[in-house]
């Protein structure tokens, strides 16, 4: 059964963030609150957690689970970002973007894309999270909370907790998120381009697809 935690969503009770992060450290699962909508997340480095969430998800490993950071000053470690990608990433950051990037080597290979070797990252602009990720002190593995044959994301964490209870190990309720996916672009090719439209606006980094 799921640890069901409620938590203000400014200043949310340090106590509880801690627990949240000793359970992802041993291989927990939680849904957590971000700018776009709930998602889904797990230690790094746990090979079983990132499994059981890309089967809650009902996706294989050709779809992208994203890299959540606190800032930028992570990225350098698992992504190759030259000073075009750079600039578009410091308008989207902190934002409700996920970036598609050319992986380095520090990213395991089971984490990257199969075929393509590129990761997702994103800077999520909500104080739970970023609470969390400084408690992580590394960046989490993600996933929108949105399951099988669903369009939309779960966005009431009582709904999240009757329906996956018995399959992550924490709920963090900071209350309803918005019901939008984040915009996904792949900056791998030179241009960027736009893979999935969500919550961020492309015109606030300058872009537009027609």
């Amino acid at each position: 059964m799921a640890q069901y935690f409620e938590v203000h969503p400014q200043q949310p009770q340090l106590r509880l963030i801690k627990q949240t992060a000793d359970i992802l450290h041993q291989g927990g699962i939680a849904a957590i609150p971000t700018d776009s909508s709930y998602a889904l997340v797990c230690h790094l480095d746990d090979k079983a957690a990132v499994d059981a969430i890309r089967r809650i998800r009902g996706i294989d490993d050709r779809q992208h689970l994203s890299l959540l950071c606190r800032d930028l000053s992570e990225l350098s470690n698992y992504a190759r970002v030259d000073n075009q990608q750079y600039r578009l990433l410091k308008l989207g950051t902190p934002g409700p973007y996920a970036f598609i990037l050319e992986a380095t080597k520090e990213v395991p290979r089971r984490l990257s894309h199969p075929s393509r070797r590129t990761i997702g990252l994103r800077v999520p602009d909500h104080v739970v999270a970023q609470t969390l990720l400084a408690q992580m002190g590394q960046p989490l593995l993600a996933s929108t909370l949105i399951l099988p044959d669903e369009e939309l994301p779960l966005n009431d964490p009582q709904e999240i907790r009757q329906r996956l209870e018995k399959r992550i190990q924490v709920i963090l309720d900071a209350g309803a998120c918005p019901m939008e996916p984040t915009t996904v672009l792949d900056l791998t090719s030179g241009e960027a381009e736009l893979i999935r439209q969500g919550r961020g606006d492309v015109a606030a980094l300058g872009l537009s697809f027609g």
